[in-house]
């Protein structure tokens, strides 16, 4: 496939970020400088699962900051966004200083869509697709629990509107975050399984990148990066030492900046179905998808499943072996419209190649 131009000539990567174990110390004093400097209170979002711990305990909270902990288990959706703005404003807090976001990629994509929409005003599906922010969002921290979404680099927020089930994020310049603290002491906990899924996604990020259509030099160099910190925490006998999970915290950094300047490429489409249709995950949706996926990606292929056994998780198969005509239909539908990633990944005639039969027919290999 010849080289395609991504349209992107200014990239705005994240403007400072705080490295190490234990720099979550760091944030209180961060946002004490915040507050001298631009009065006002901070919105605090994080992970359900962080409540009562000692993480959530060193915010050092205000009298008047505000902390709503968010449902990790379900991704993003454009009612859920357009919820949450909506009880802020009726309380009255629609001007905070600085927006915080303490999780995964759901919480950190969380925060990103609010930080846009109290700047922006309208509604979250308003705003899916490509540079249609116009205005600076809220100010904003990212802080990952988990690595491998790039979500504290990207310069999307992604969720679901589920009255179109179009899966897609607010990509644009505005909301990228402003710092980010890769603190991965904060990651010791996460279960091995979940750690695996989600962790992989960086791989997934940097390989669809370099094997696509949508390429420039500065994505690639994040990409081959990416790569190997990849290789060298999912291809070692212990891919969660404290070595290990700081490897993975800079490489899903590096592949949210990769496909910012770039894009996803097939696994991500395809996940995306699962996600709408099945209310699957992203990150063991993207695993599921890998089973279908050697014809494409040959050599990823072979190199992912050598890093599923060597680590010992498990990915479910048979997922979509026995669904009904309207549930593949569905699937269809949420894949093929990702026009952009399916282009890097096949070409501008993608869909003379996933036809609803052929897309059936990878899905029923899942």
């Amino acid at each position: 496939m010849s080289i395609l131009d991504t349209g992107i000539k200014n990239i705005r990567n994240v403007s400072r970020c705080t490295l190490g174990a234990g720099s979550l110390a760091e944030l209180p004093q961060l946002l004490l400088r915040r507050k001298q400097e631009h009065p006002g209170p901070v919105l605090f979002f994080a992970d359900q699962f962080l409540e009562g711990s000692d993480s959530i305990k060193k915010l050092n909270r205000g009298p008047a900051d505000k902390l709503i902990f968010v449902a990790s288990a379900h991704e993003p959706s454009t009612d859920g966004i357009d919820a949450i703005v909506a009880d802020l404003r009726a309380t009255g807090f629609q001007k905070p200083n600085c927006i915080v976001g303490l999780g995964g990629g759901t919480t950190m994509d969380t925060a990103k869509a609010v930080a846009n929409l109290l700047t922006n005003g309208g509604k979250a599906e308003e705003y899916q697709g490509w540079d249609l922010v116009k205005v600076p969002g809220v100010y904003k921290i990212a802080v990952p629990t988990i690595s491998g979404t790039g979500a504290e680099a990207t310069r999307t927020c992604v969720m679901t509107n589920t009255r179109t089930g179009l899966k897609l994020g607010m990509n644009s310049d505005f909301t990228t975050y402003d710092h980010v603290i890769m603190d991965p002491s904060l990651t010791a906990t996460v279960p091995k399984n979940q750690y695996f899924y989600t962790g992989v996604d960086s791989y997934f990020h940097s390989m669809e990148v370099l094997a696509g259509s949508y390429r420039n030099v500065i994505g690639d160099a994040f990409s081959r990066e990416g790569l190997t910190l990849c290789r060298e925490v999912f291809l070692s006998n212990d891919m969660m030492s404290d070595d290990n999970r700081e490897r993975l915290m800079i490489a899903s950094y590096f592949g949210g900046c990769a496909i910012a300047t770039s894009s996803t490429g097939l696994v991500h489409p395809f996940s995306a179905g699962l996600s709408v249709v099945l209310g699957t995950h992203h990150g063991l949706a993207n695993c599921i998808v890998m089973r279908a996926m050697q014809p494409y990606y040959p050599k990823e292929f072979e190199e992912f499943w050598s890093m599923v056994k060597r680590q010992g998780v498990e990915i479910p198969e048979g997922v979509c072996r026995d669904l009904t005509d309207a549930q593949y239909g569905a699937l269809y539908d949420s894949t093929i419209i990702h026009g952009k990633p399916l282009t890097n990944a096949l070409g501008e005639n993608f869909r003379d190649m996933l036809t609803p039969e052929k897309v059936k027919e990878i899905f029923k290999q899942m």
